[in-house]
């Protein structure tokens, strides 16, 4: 090739690469400009979940947070998780923390507003307030559960989402347990008729819903052990267990049993709330809380042996247009030797009930059965769960049915089971694309306050009994 036809080459390669570089930097362009840029403010975080919405990146959101909190160790251990996350060697994130530690750091939140979404997650006690007012401001909440813990909260949490549709902003939770797998199949299990046939009514003795979980005070978190702040114990402000882990429990069965279906209070009918305390040692309470003695707080509350009856349990009977459910708590204090926070749960249907189980037997890790309903066999059902299980493939290619005994054991594929911290990317990536519309879906409004009423209401009950 002669030498003008080299430069003739390399001229039209140079176009081309120009012409490509054009086209990236448009698509950049395109991107930035139909994305919101969306930049967090993150209020008084005492707890490790503020974090966890952090633990990876957004296009959406700006890399700088703002972070507004009292000095101390829950500040501390905060951006302690986020440099962590900012440090590791696989997937860094790259935030840059913008820290306000005066007394007035809450208003100063409020009235400076350099961000478009408050992001809540520590005292519980405080995070309603927090949520009136930051409706109020004009910022829009991406609150961690729960959004109130009694009954006077509730009323409050009424007037915040009021406040929130008047000011044109999203008031939101983060329901991570959404995302678990299992829980995700079994709805949509339980949504296929020719398997499932129709969800049962039960009774208050035999609830066609029933959902359990149960939950450690000392555990691992991002690879170190987590230390609880000593308000965590204080149910005052931490709020029973009947109206915190329960908030997932009653959100599941509400969006499980009647998926995008808005479900009003006068739908449903609170029938009875139990507590029970779960009682720790100081020794407990220092190892968990990482302190050395117990709170002041606290003191008044120990019995006789010097420990801490913590009421961390709780259930709640209730029915849902006349489906009879059950949501029930646990608190221990640490896990057995491999084994880790359990879920269990069952749908009870005509032809079939779906149970999720994570005990001994599952290696502690959550598996999905179809077990026949009284009067037929696994062998009825086969057909029923061949074609089920077909359709589930095509958007989770992978998973199977597979007969064990009288039963049916879902396969799901290890790569569908990402973990608890992986969800509230999950989470977190919902509600931008809410921001993006610009709103909520109207039955996500609604059963967010039908579930505070639900936990609330038990909370009271139980504590008349």
């Amino acid at each position: 090739m002669g030498r003008h036809g080299t430069s003739l080459m390399l001229t039209a390669v140079a176009v081309f690469c120009a012409s490509c570089a054009e086209q990236q930097a448009s698509v950049e362009r395109d991107l930035q400009t139909s994305a919101p840029r969306v930049t967090l403010i993150t209020l008084d975080p005492g707890h490790f979940h503020a974090a966890l919405v952090q633990k990876g990146m957004y296009p959406q959101i700006d890399p700088t947070v703002y972070v507004y909190a009292p000095e101390g160790n829950e500040l501390a251990s905060h951006l302690k998780l986020i440099e962590s996350y900012n440090g590791r060697a696989e997937n860094p994130t790259r935030w840059q923390e913008k820290v306000y530690t005066g007394p007035d750091f809450a208003d100063k939140a409020f009235s400076e507003k350099k961000g478009s979404v408050l992001v809540l997650a520590g005292d519980n006690q405080k995070k309603t307030g927090y949520i009136k007012a930051g409706v109020e401001a004009g910022l829009n909440i991406f609150s961690d559960k729960p959004m109130c813990i009694n009954a006077a909260g509730y009323e409050l949490l009424k007037e915040a989402f009021q406040t929130a549709r008047q000011n044109n902003v999203l008031l939101y939770d983060i329901m991570t347990e959404r995302y678990e797998i299992t829980t995700v199949l079994q709805k949509e299990l339980a949504h296929a008729p020719e398997l499932f046939g129709e969800l049962k009514i039960g009774s208050p003795d035999d609830p066609a819903i029933v959902k359990e979980s149960v939950h450690h005070f000392f555990k691992i978190v991002s690879g170190s052990p987590l230390k609880r702040p000593p308000w965590f114990f204080d149910t005052d402000r931490q709020g029973e267990g009947i109206v915190d882990v329960t908030t997932h429990l009653v959100d599941l069965i509400l969006w499980e049993a009647f998926p995008e279906q808005p479900i009003a209070v006068a739908e449903v009918s609170v029938l009875a709330g139990k507590r029970w305390p779960t009682v720790l040692t100081a020794e407990q309470f220092c190892r968990s809380t990482q302190t050395s003695v117990f709170s002041p707080s606290l003191k008044s509350r120990l019995n006789a042996e010097g420990a801490l009856p913590c009421y961390a349990n709780g259930q709640i009977d209730f029915t849902v247009r006349g489906i009879h459910a059950r949501a029930k708590v646990e608190w221990n204090y640490q896990a057995p030797e491999g084994a880790g926070d359990t879920h269990y749960s069952i749908m009870k249907g005509t032809r079939a009930n779906l149970v999720i189980r994570q005990g001994k037997e599952e290696n502690f890790r959550p598996e999905l059965y179809v077990e026949p309903a009284e009067g037929l066999a696994a062998d009825n059902l086969a057909g029923a769960v061949f074609r089920a299980t077909l359709n589930l493939q095509r958007t989770w290619p992978g998973v199977l049915g597979h007969k064990e005994g009288d039963r049916w054991r879902i396969i799901i594929p290890d790569r569908y089971r990402i973990g608890h911290e992986a969800h509230f990317a999950q989470v977190t990536e919902k509600y931008l694309r809410f921001l993006q519309e610009g709103k909520l879906p109207d039955w996500e409004i609604a059963n967010m306050l039908t579930k505070y009423y639900i936990t609330t209401t038990a909370l009271d009950m139980a504590k008349s009994d």
